[in-house]
């Protein structure tokens, strides 16, 4: 297909097959990199959009997209998820027979799948179908599992190098949500890509909540906090087995339903809890980490670090398989010092030690904090927010700041003198003039800063430099030996006199008052978002998949907002593409009408078209009366074509020409008149709204 079509075809796919009407961040820029032949390196949150950067251009190449995947539980969903889109996706692994794996390559051979997915371990038994003839593009997910300065490596990741080799033709792709600097250039030369395109979309997951605590009391503490959130999923990652079990029995004791998750499970038992949790049969979930990794379940509202986690990427990575729908959620981290020892163990003797055990160091800084989270979070994968998130714990409860700007700038200048090469210990030590065999051999005794410092105490100097790393001032570079370095705010305090505010060090006393016990929230049963949430689960049993496969919970609040009654009004809502219309759409919309007939006293005040029939008589424009109604344009001019209808008294020509009515009259004989919009706007090759084939539709049914 040639470039022009591939653009023309872009949003109209991503709407059939995704229900979106536009795209997120960069995901354009990245599907369009794609098709151009090119390799890709995203980094992009969890929830962020990743797969859509390389399933819609699945959809448009010729052949097959692999994907390479590190669970079976991963490509289960996520095949699950394509094939309820209508997208022909199958997975490749050692759970099938070989009848099933001989199915599915023949399926590739003759180009009837659009996406296979397949472990690494899985790729030697493809060889037949692993060249250019087949093959369109090879997707890499969860690339930082190929790298040892990554937080989770694997060494069966490291063979994937071959395959730009094999087929250097084929774009790769390679994608994960989580990876600092020395991580994405070890990506890039593993997979022996160093030219592909980079692209780090922000790492800001505002709608989630970020605390910390104390682990004082953690069971009492998790269990005031579930109560309060009936209905609501989520998940615990505790550090052992033990934990995952105990935690789980608390909960079932105080009425809430929730399983252990473990590699001490045997792979059926651990299948039951995770698919339990996916079809919102049990509420939370107690786990180990492995638990959760590519599972795209949208209505994860909570995630509990019952232990600390080893280091930030891997506690940005779970609390990120919270709120992926948009919604506001909540990551709720439980700091003790005794998981920091036990962390130490697990590092000690690794081939990675001195990484580990400085990632764990910067993941106590941030529990240890008393600067916005966020800002630490974001800094840490080298983005910088100026100003605070007020959506963490610090920021909702700021601790008392001074001016810090000379200390900042004693620090700043001293790592400047070090030529950056230094870690914190040596810096500090050149602060307070400490002349140690490290500092003598080195001749830092000499720099102009050694000694400026002499007067704040070795663990005070500590605590500054970390504010300074939390606020983004100064970073680790983990890959050089931890040595400190600059940012681009450092040039602003040491030359512009931007400020620092700083707090005074204290010793943390965990000690926290017991939560007063309160009955948990009732939903609203009768709520329009309770019964579209019912009619999602029916459906999902009926179909034996994942309710948010149905619908999202963001797409079910849209509905309840706006309330769509008729399948054009049902398509404007993010996430409800063609098929999920053409399946679903009848069951909501009669749904949505029986809830508006049941609360309806006087129709024309609460009927949605009617209140936009109001604002128009008033001579409202349609993008005044969307930025009044807060609906997108297309609902209000789905509206516009109902009033037609309805025998309103609209003047439609304002809103489509004679002549393109005439062209969809035309189209609707030569098509035998088609029930949905679909056919006429690939008729039209997009040319024409779906809109305006609404509003036309309206006059042709209005004269006949």
């Amino acid at each position: 297909m040639p470039k022009s079509n591939f653009q023309a075809q872009l949003l109209p796919t991503l709407k059939t097959y995704f229900g979106y009407d536009s795209f997120r961040d960069q995901q354009k820029a990245i599907v369009e990199t794609v098709l151009r032949n090119k390799d890709c390196l995203v980094i992009m949150p969890t929830g962020g959009g990743k797969s859509i950067c390389f399933q819609l251009p699945a959809l448009l190449l010729k052949g097959t997209t692999l994907v390479i995947s590190p669970l079976i539980a991963l490509m289960k969903d996520q095949v699950d998820g394509l094939n309820a889109n209508g997208i022909p996706a199958a997975f490749f692994n050692s759970s099938q027979d070989t009848a099933q794996q001989e199915d599915i390559l023949d399926r590739v051979i003759k180009a009837d799948l659009k996406l296979l997915y397949v472990a690494p371990e899985s790729l030697a038994a493809l060889q037949n179908i692993l060249n250019e003839s087949y093959i369109s593009c090879i997707a890499i997910d969860e690339a930082h599992c190929i790298s040892s300065w990554g937080h989770d490596f694997r060494p069966s990741y490291q063979q994937l190098g071959f395959l730009k080799k094999s087929l250097p033709n084929i774009p790769i792709i390679a994608l994960t949500a989580t990876a600092d600097k020395a991580t994405r250039q070890d990506i890039l030369n593993q997979l022996q890509i160093p030219n592909a395109t980079a692209f780090l979309s922000s790492f800001d997951r505002e709608n989630i909540e970020l605390e910390v605590r104390p682990a004082n009391n953690r069971a009492s503490q998790i269990i005031n906090f579930i109560t309060k959130k009936s209905n609501e999923s989520g998940i615990i990652y505790c550090l052992s087995r033990k934990n995952t079990e105990q935690i789980s029995k608390k909960l079932n004791d105080n009425g809430i339903h929730a399983s252990a998750y473990h590699a001490g499970l045997s792979f059926e038992e651990r299948t039951k809890v995770q698919e339990n949790f996916i079809f919102d049969k049990v509420q939370v979930v107690c786990a180990t980490v492995a638990f959760g990794m590519g599972i795209d379940k949208s209505n994860v509202r909570f995630v509990i670090h019952h232990n600390m986690p080893k280091n930030i990427e891997g506690y940005y990575q779970e609390i990120g398989r919270s709120g992926r729908d948009g919604l506001n959620a909540k990551a709720l981290l439980f700091h003790s010092y005794a998981d920091v020892i036990q962390l130490r163990k697990f590092a000690s003797g690794a081939a990675n030690e001195e990484v580990q055990i400085a990632k764990l160091e910067r993941m106590k800084q941030f529990s240890e904090a008393n600067t916005c989270r966020r800002k630490i979070l974001l800094s840490y994968f080298g983005e910088l927010l100026a100003e605070n998130c007020g959506n963490c714990d610090v920021c909702k409860n700021p601790p008392q700041f001074f001016d810090g700007t000379i200390i900042g700038q004693k620090i700043l200048s001293t790592i400047t003198r070090l030529n950056e090469s230094e870690a914190t210990g040596t810096v500090i030590d050149v602060l307070r003039g400490a002349k140690n065999a490290n500092i003598l051999e080195k001749r830092y005794d000499r720099i102009k800063t050694f000694g400026i410092g002499h007067d704040i105490t070795w663990k005070d100097w500590q605590q500054y430099i970390i504010q300074l790393i939390n606020q983004g001032f100064c970073e680790i570079a983990f890959h050089k030996n931890n040595a400190l370095q600059l940012t681009s705010f450092s040039n602003k305090v040491l030359y512009e006199n931007t400020k620092i505010y700083l707090t005074r060090p204290v010793d943390r006393i965990e000690n926290v008052k017991e939560e007063k016990r309160k009955q948990p929230k009732k939903s609203k049963d009768n709520s329009l978002f309770e019964r579209l949430r019912k009619l999602r689960y029916k459906i999902s049993l009926e179909e034996n998949i994942p309710a948010y496969l149905v619908f999202s919970d963001a797409a079910l609040k849209e509905m309840e907002r706006v309330r769509p009654m008729s399948a054009s009004e049902f398509l404007t809502i993010s996430g409800v593409g063609q098929r999920k219309l053409e399946v679903y759409g009848d069951e909501f919309i009669a749904e949505i009408m029986s809830f508006m007939n049941s609360k309806i006293k006087a129709p024309k005040k609460t009927e949605t078209h009617m209140v936009t029939y109001q604002l128009y008589k008033s001579g409202l424009s349609i993008d005044e009366i969307s930025i009044e109604r807060k609906l997108k344009s297309t609902t209000i001019y789905s509206h516009i074509a109902k009033l037609h209808s309805d025998g309103k008294d609209i003047n439609i020509f304002d809103f489509v020409s004679k002549s393109e009515v005439e062209a969809v009259k035309k189209v609707k004989t030569e098509l035998d008149a088609p029930k949905s919009l679909k056919p006429y706007f690939e008729h039209f090759e997009g040319e024409l709204d779906y809109f305006k084939i609404r509003l036309a539709l309206s006059v042709i049914d209005t004269k006949a």
